[in-house]
């Protein structure tokens, strides 16, 4: 669905980027309110999965954007402050899915989604171990508890919500699409 070049970056993917934004930061403040068993302040967020549907659907700017700024809106409404290097996890964790947006050619097709679910999985995964690493430098953390602490519950808890929550936005985007002729 996505016919663009992979690295275009203009007004669509601003205007896809603030949506994408909006609702990961909303959803997130929705559910910001279940921490995960962690060492910090991580939360149980299905907000992800709109994250990293953006990306898929849209490239990879709108990943970036959508996890970075939503990030920052997510933690600012929920009263947490700003950690950068965590907004810019997440930033990853939207980008890396977007790099296969311009292969998905049919978001109700298994093997698109399978491709979607795992760059989704890698996504989380780089851009989780980014932020737990720079835990490491910013927080003054040991790198064990950066992994066990920080990394592992995050990726779990993402990784489950992309798995499940990922394949029915693609489902339902699709239906909305063929709807509209698209």
């Amino acid at each position: 669905m996505n016919d663009q070049g992979t690295w275009k970056f203009g007004t669509r993917e601003v205007v896809y980027g603030a949506l994408g934004a909006a609702l990961y930061g909303v959803f997130s403040l929705a559910t910001n309110i279940f921490p995960l068993p962690a060492a910090g302040n991580i939360t149980f967020r299905p907000a992800v999965a709109v994250l990293i549907f953006f990306g898929v659907a849209f490239g990879p700017w709108v990943g970036l954007l959508a996890g970075f700024i939503g990030n920052i809106l997510g933690d600012a409404l929920s009263g947490w402050g700003f950690y950068w290097h965590w907004s810019l996890g997440n930033g990853l964790m939207g980008m890396i899915p977007g790099l296969v947006a311009g292969s998905i050619k049919d978001f109700r097709a298994r093997p698109d989604i399978i491709r979607a679910v795992v760059w989704g999985i890698v996504g989380i995964a780089v851009g989780m171990l980014f932020a737990s690493l720079m835990e490491i430098f910013m927080g003054g953390i040991d790198l064990s508890t950066a992994l066990v602490g920080y990394f592992t519950p995050a990726f779990l808890g993402n990784t489950l919500v992309t798995i499940i929550l990922l394949p029915i936005l693609m489902y339902a985007f699709a239906a909305v699409a063929a709807r509209r002729g698209r």
